[in-house]
């Protein structure tokens, strides 16, 4: 099992304890952050970074936030250059409206754009014509693979969800039956993850999936609803494998069926993390939130400042496990990335 730390990227790894993130400049969806402001002279480049998640409210963006600007503040004092992150993204999920923003930043002569993509078939479009245009796109978290990017940060999805179901598996004893919960049946790292799911369900003789439930928006209350209807439906439910922690951002959403079923799920976030020291999730697999915005703004810069383009256009971060046993230590990492240390 992986200690608490273990879900930073190696590249977070380097970050000492002393950096100091930069505040924001603006505020609101379009604000900005100059990682290197005060050493902002004719002669020292400035790279221009745009930052699109999938929703400002949602606390792992707020973590690849907060790791975006780390990198900026790093790597402006590293480097000797100004590197300024500008984050541009919608308080509610909107895949038009990324593509909006895409083309806002492209307007405004960015250098390169980091962005989660809601939906890869509405986004496509926006970041190819951004590529020709010259900037350097790097997604993470959710892929755009036909959209001409660099590279993709963040967990192999496919892993990621076969991780979910080995973790159930072992904790129903290797029988039962599973129900499977998404979102966003458009959103490709959640496809790829049911996937990883399917396929290692098919290593356990005893566990049958009894299907695959999407809901959409994304949003705690729908989540919480879907669930409940579909145990309710289906008694003879025993395991759920969430492949992403939906209804863990809400209190008491697990009523009427952590009783009769054992629960994994990806994203070990605050709230989730509740759910664990309350016994009604047993393990939580996680990702590199704050990793997904330092790294892809390594890597924009990298690729600006050195033309030095990363190994493979898929880097892989490695993803936690959260028990009983860690979860305290591991809500440590929150104080950080939240900004409350």
């Amino acid at each position: 099992m992986r200690n608490s730390t273990a879900v930073m990227s190696a590249a977070a790894m380097v970050l000492g304890a002393g950096f100091m993130f930069a505040g924001c400049s603006k505020s609101g969806d379009g604000s900005s952050t100059d990682a290197g402001s005060d050493q902002v002279t004719e002669d020292i480049p400035t790279y221009t970074i745009g930052v699109i998640a999938k929703s400002s409210s949602n606390p792992v963006f707020m973590a690849a936030r907060t790791g975006a600007v780390a990198a900026g503040e790093r790597l402006s004092a590293e480097l000797g250059v100004n590197v300024d992150v500008q984050w541009k993204t919608p308080p509610q999920e909107d895949a038009q409206v990324q593509a909006q923003y895409v083309e806002q930043l492209v307007a405004s002569g960015i250098d390169g754009i980091a962005i989660s993509v809601t939906d890869a078939n509405v986004l496509n479009a926006a970041l190819e014509s951004a590529v020709a245009k010259g900037v350097i796109v790097v997604t993470f978290d959710s892929d755009a693979p036909d959209s001409g990017r660099m590279a993709y940060y963040g967990v192999d999805d496919m892993a990621a969800g076969a991780e979910v179901m080995r973790q159930l598996a072992g904790v129903m004893g290797g029988e039962g039956t599973v129900a499977v919960l998404t979102g966003n049946p458009a959103a490709v790292n959640l496809s790829n993850r049911v996937k990883g799911v399917e396929q290692a369900a098919a290593e356990f003789p005893g566990i049958t999936i009894k299907d695959v439930y999407n809901f959409t928006p994304e949003t705690a209350t729908e989540a919480a609803a879907k669930m409940a209807q579909v145990q309710t439906a289906n008694p003879d439910i025993t395991g759920w494998a969430l492949v992403g922690g939906w209804p863990l951002y809400t209190d008491n959403a697990l009523d009427g069926i952590y009783e009769t079923a054992k629960i994994v799920s990806m994203d070990p976030l605050p709230l989730p993390l509740e759910y664990v020291k309350k016994g009604q999730v047993q393990v939580l697999v996680g990702q590199p939130y704050f990793g997904w915005g330092e790294k892809s703004v390594e890597m924009i810069v990298e690729k600006k400042h050195f033309d030095r383009s990363p190994p493979s256009e898929f880097v892989y971060a490695t993803f936690d496990i959260v028990t009983p046993d860690n979860v305290d230590a591991f809500g440590e990492n929150w104080k950080a990335w939240l900004g409350e240390d």
